[in-house]
């Protein structure tokens, strides 16, 4: 497939397109796919670089250094500060997430479409199901389940009597490597770097990689295409440039970056770098009595789904040990004998829909974005909530110990000591968190509180969209890229009808 890449400009470079899309995660590669489909010229603009399977090894280095956004340790400022893990490479961060696909609770979209004025949120079950076909979503199946799912599955429904469930992945031919996060080897995870964008570059789109957009060009309050500087494949600018010239600007570079893109490039609306969302997460580790061997399953195959309505998801989780250490209490000789016990420890993450909300900044002209975010006091308890919760599916299977990621009760012996953990008083500072799946920060609906229309279209800027999860008027509860992906579809399809 062709591939023009921004490291090999030794000069100045200007190109035309029906439409730019900057960004190539879950939004920037449907939209893309959607235009070219429909005969649109589309020039799609990544800062990362390009790899597949057969670039892949599952190496942790290797995906911090080339697949992740700052070596995996992008964040937020405040109480606490944050990591929040962003893909900067082609498919963004469905490159290195475990392929869940959810769609959003109809609740969360009834919401969407009565309090903010997002038209049609309720009415996307034909763009959800074509891309569930398109992309083989379907829950995890019996060979890659793993009998540490199983386990975790018996105590959750029958001894707890929770509602649980086999999570929906995008995947064909996976073989269970065990390292999603980390870049799939195999390309069994049908991430848009093995779909959409090669559908897409299929169908006559351009793509660059080691381009990162600088300024959205305005004419006015019309987008008429961007300016991007090219890079080295390490992320340092060359001193080359790329112009595009487009009728119609798509920008899809995530919540964080993309409200700093339209503040840098000088669209002022008072809504835009608001509304910040996450889900706030932490990592909870089981220690079991005979081995678990977690690489041999699919890394997130099993969630339980009984305080989904309360904005709470556990959901099963892998990493290697070079990762899982941080995670593990103690230090030296006993940090060392927990470790040696790896393969008998399984691993949940305790996620939350945040009642928190955050702001993002650009830095001046800079497209570098400032993302302030505090925890609440709710939101603090509703993470020992999760964290208790997690604790007590573990110890109902059989865990000797759990590690809570919480550092005034590290350590659970049995579950007579979940109650002193929810009990406790925690400041934020106290938890190991981190938050995935940012949104929120150009949010879709009516114009009162909005930045874009129902459509992604921004308000008071021709030939200017939104394709990410900066749509979304609230955090939507639930893993958000498959509701993204069918969001932009739809979205696209409306810019097809009406020439934008």
């Amino acid at each position: 497939m062709p591939v023009f890449d921004g490291s090999t400009l030794r000069r100045h470079h200007r190109i035309a397109g029906d439409a730019v899309v900057v960004g190539s995660g879950a939004g920037g590669a449907i939209a893309t796919a959607e235009l070219a489909a429909a005969g649109w010229n589309v020039v799609i603009l990544e800062e990362g670089g390009y790899f597949t399977g057969q670039h892949l090894s599952g190496s942790v280095s290797f995906a911090f250094t080339r697949l992740y956004r700052n070596g995996g340790l992008t964040g937020t400022i405040g109480r606490p500060p944050i990591i929040v893990p962003l893909g900067r490479c082609v498919g963004g961060t469905t490159t290195i997430n475990s392929g869940t696909c959810y769609r959003t609770p109809d609740f969360v979209l009834q919401r969407w479409e009565r309090d903010f004025g997002l038209e049609g949120a309720t009415a996307l079950e034909e763009d959800y199901s074509a891309i569930e076909r398109d992309l083989h979503i379907k829950p995890v199946p019996d060979h890659l389940y793993g009998p540490a799912n199983g386990r975790i599955q018996e105590a959750v429904e029958r001894i707890l009597g929770w509602r649980g469930s086999r999570i929906p992945r995008n995947e064909d031919g996976c073989i269970a490597t065990a390292r999603c996060a980390f870049g799939c080897p195999s390309d069994g995870k049908l991430a848009m770097n093995v779909t959409k964008i090669p559908e897409a570059v299929a169908r006559g789109a351009t793509l660059w990689v080691h381009a990162r957009v600088r300024r959205i060009l305005l004419d006015g309050h019309r987008a008429v295409g961007v300016v991007a500087d090219a890079l080295t494949p390490e992320g340092r600018p060359t001193g080359a440039q790329l112009d595009v010239v487009a009728g119609l600007v798509v920008v899809a570079a995530g919540a964080l970056h993309t409200p700093a893109l339209l503040q840098a490039s000088g669209v002022r609306n008072p809504w835009l770098g608001r509304n910040l969302h996450l889900h706030p997460a932490t990592r909870v580790v089981a220690l079991f009595p005979e081995p678990i061997r977690g690489w041999h399953e699919v890394p997130q195959a099993y969630n339980i789904d009984e305080f989904i309505p309360s904005g709470i998801f556990i959901q099963g989780q892998f990493v290697p040990p070079e990762v899982q250490a941080a995670a593990i209490p103690g230090f030296g000789r006993t940090h060392a004998e927990r470790m040696r016990a790896f393969e008998r420890m399984a691993s949940f993450g305790a996620l939350i829909s945040d009642e928190s909300s955050g702001r993002v900044w650009s830095a001046g002209t800079s497209v570098t974005p400032l993302a302030w975010y505090t925890l609440s006091k709710r939101d603090v308890r509703k993470l020992l909530f999760a964290i208790a919760r997690t604790a007590e599916a573990f110890f109902a299977a059989g865990a000797m110990e759990v590690y809570s990621g919480v550092a005034a009760l590290p350590v659970l012996r049995d579950r007579t000591e979940i109650a002193t953990l929810e009990s406790a008083r925690v400041r934020p500072s106290q938890l190991d968190v981190m938050a995935f799946h940012p949104m929120g920060t150009a949010r879709a609906g009516a114009a009162p509180l909005s930045v874009c229309d129902p459509w992604g279209r921004v308000y008071g800027y021709r030939g200017l969209a939104v394709a990410d999860a900066s749509l979304f008027p609230t955090s939507n509860r639930i893993n958000p890229q498959l509701t993204i992906m069918a969001l932009v579809r739809r979205n696209a399809r409306e810019w097809i009808a009406r020439g934008y």
